[in-house]
C-alpha cells in the first residue's frame, strides 16, 4: 500500500547534548523523495538532530516520526527495524578496515537479516554499480581513494532500499572535485524516489545544487520553504 505521509514528520521537538538544550520548538516535514540541505555552524545542533532522528539520542520533548516509527517511544529492540528504513551516511566512513568492500557490504545484510546468499549477491553488486563501482568488491578500504570510500559507504546505505538517507557532512573529507562527483550520486539516488536530508559545511555545494536548505541557528530551526535567511559563505 502507498502511503503519501512524509517521511519525518517533527512537532514542538526540542533537541538536547546531553543536558543542555541546543534546538528548541522545532517542526519541519520531508515528505518522499525530497532533498534537504542542513546546515549551521558547528554546535549549532545539526548533528544532535540528525542522530535524534536515526534514534542514537532519545527526544525527550515533543514528536518526531521517521520511516513510520515514533522516535518519542521507540523500543531499543525496534532501532535496527527503523535503521533497515533509513540509509545513513558518516563523514569518516566507518568501513571496517580488515574486510573487503564485499564483506563490509554482507556483514551489514547479515546484520540486518538477509539470509538467501544469491539475493544478497545480487544486491551488493547492484549497489555498487548504482555508485559507479562495478569492480572494487575484493579490494581493502585502505586500496580505495577518499571518494571511492564515500561511494562504498554510500552503496552501504542503500542495500536496504531506505525511504530516507541521512548525511552528516558526507563530503567533508573529499575535496572539492570528488564532492561534486558524491553529489550527482545522492542526485541520481533522490531523483530514483530516496528522499534525502545532508548536513552540510560547503557553500560551494549548496550555490552548486539549489534545494530546499534547513538552518539551525541560536536555538532554532529555519526553513526555506517557510522563512526568510539568507545562505552566506559566513555561515560554513
Amino acid at each position: 500500500m502507498f502511503s503519501s505521509d512524509p517521511v519525518v514528520r517533527v512537532k514542538d521537538a526540542s533537541i538536547f547534548q546531553e543536558q543542555n538544550t541546543v534546538l528548541r520548538d522545532i517542526n519541519f516535514e520531508i515528505d518522499k523523495g525530497e532533498f534537504v540541505f542542513i546546515i549551521g555552524r558547528t554546535g549549532s545542533g545539526k548533528s544532535s538532530l540528525l542522530k535524534t532522528l536515526y534514534a542514537d539520542l532519545p527526544l525527550r520533548q515533543g514528536e518526531m516520526s521517521v520511516a513510520g516509527f515514533s522516535i518519542r517511544e521507540i523500543k531499543a529492540q525496534q532501532v535496527p527495524l527503523l535503521r533497515r528504513k533509513i540509509g545513513i551516511i558518516f563523514q569518516d566512513f566507518q568501513l571496517l578496515a580488515d574486510r573487503t568492500v564485499g564483506e563490509n557490504l554482507l556483514f551489514v545484510m547479515k546484520a540486518t537479516g538477509w539470509k538467501d546468499n544469491a539475493k544478497m549477491k545480487n544486491r551488493l553488486a547492484e549497489v555498487l554499480m548504482q555508485v559507479g563501482l562495478g569492480a572494487v568488491e575484493k579490494k581493502m578500504p585502505h586500496q580505495l581513494s577518499g571518494g571511492e570510500q564515500q561511494r562504498v559507504v554510500i552503496a552501504r546505505a542503500l542495500l536496504n532500499e531506505p525511504v530516507i538517507l541521512i548525511a552528516d557532512e558526507p563530503t567533508g573529507n573529499l575535496d572539492p572535485e570528488v564532492a561534486q562527483g558524491i553529489m550527482k550520486i545522492f542526485q541520481q539516488i533522490n531523483k530514483s524516489g530516496t528522499a534525502i536530508l545532508m548536513a552540510t559545511h560547503s557553500y560551494g555545494l549548496i550555490k552548486k545544487f539549489p534545494t530546499r536548505v534547513l538552518k539551525c541557528e541560536d536555538g532554532k530551526l529555519l526553513d526555506s520553504n517557510k522563512d526568510q535567511f539568507e545562505v552566506s559563505p559566513e555561515l560554513f
